[in-house]
């Protein structure tokens, strides 16, 4: 049986696995953390040594901007050269893919015990797609199929600006705006951005905000032991609505919109009760046109470690 390496690279920690090349079964996943490590090419060294085994082909997701040979992560300290560390570890081929580009690639092996569906009809088949993510920061990426081959457009919407639209809304960008001058939809969908929120809705009020970690803001307001905590975690739920709906409306993703991992499930049924799907069809003249496009929660485990193995099945001949 051949295997490949396959690997899902984020902020905090480095996960690795092993990919069927014949099937895309993903076994033998580790997860590393990336502090203990000065390198990834380290990391991938130690998995393979603890597993004996001998690997050929490689795909690495990452969770920073993949454009040249040189890749520099944004949330960690680690910086390499694709074509240095394919000839220092042996391999015929490494990719290395945007996370959010291993998220897209895992859409079409999906199964529907995978997913969890929020509004709209049945997705068109091999209809664009959208999926974006709140974690460490906000991953945003499209899929589109073209001649029976499954296309990612990776991108860095999770950078563009904070389109608030409610007077709520409005308030928290001003507050944000003073303190950082500009705000990008990450700077409130995203780990961080959830304590934005908190201290932002705080200071309107002429308050002083606590200092709270992300689980801090939303453990309370599970707990329901503080307003200011249920209001962030509320507006966080309806932000990530109507940034889902303007990718929607970007691309015509009929499809389906996807959510993945990161922070979501984490708080599920305050997520279902919430304002999300309101705030996703809030488009004016354009509420129509996005009503039956779903939206669905990715429930599996590893859809990062699946999405690689499936870009790189793709990149050695095989239709997903």
């Amino acid at each position: 049986m051949t295997y490949a390496l396959v690997g899902d690279v984020g902020g905090t920690n480095a996960r690795l696995a092993l990919c069927t090349v014949a099937t895309g079964a993903i076994t033998q996943a580790k997860t590393y953390s990336g502090l203990e490590f000065d390198s990834l090419e380290a990391v991938i060294r130690q998995y393979l040594k603890e597993h004996d085994v001998a690997v050929q082909d490689a795909c690495i997701a990452i969770a920073c901007p993949v454009t040249e040979d040189w890749v520099a992560m944004t949330n960690h300290t680690w910086a390499f050269s694709i074509k240095e560390m394919k000839a220092n570890l042996g391999l015929n081929h490494l990719e290395v893919i945007n996370d959010f580009t291993a998220v897209s690639m895992a859409v079409p092996i999906l199964g529907e015990d995978d997913v969890i569906q929020f509004g709209g009809g049945q997705p068109q088949k091999g209809k664009p797609i959208a999926v974006y993510g709140a974690g460490t920061g906000l991953g945003v990426s499209h899929l589109v199929h073209v001649n029976r081959r499954w296309v990612s457009l990776p991108g860095e919407g999770g950078h563009v600006d904070f389109a608030p639209n409610s007077e709520e809304e409005d308030l928290i960008l001003e507050v944000l705006r003073a303190e950082i001058g500009h705000v990008s939809a990450e700077r409130v969908l995203s780990g961080p951005g959830l304590v934005n929120l908190y201290r932002a809705i705080v200071k309107a009020d002429n308050r002083l905000p606590e200092k709270l970690a992300p689980k801090d803001v939303t453990e309370r307001a599970l707990a329901d032991s503080c307003t200011d905590c249920r209001r962030a975690l509320s507006l966080f739920c309806v932000i990530m609505g109507r940034f889902g709906g303007n990718l929607a409306l970007n691309l015509g993703t009929f499809g389906g919109v996807y959510i993945a991992g990161g922070i979501v499930p984490r708080f599920m049924a305050f997520f279902k009760a919430s304002g999300f799907r309101a705030a996703f069809e809030d488009k004016g003249r354009f509420k129509d046109y996005v009503h039956p496009i779903p939206v669905f929660m990715i429930t599996h485990a590893q859809p990062g470690l699946l999405g690689a193995g499936a870009h790189l099945r793709q990149t050695l001949g095989m239709h997903l």
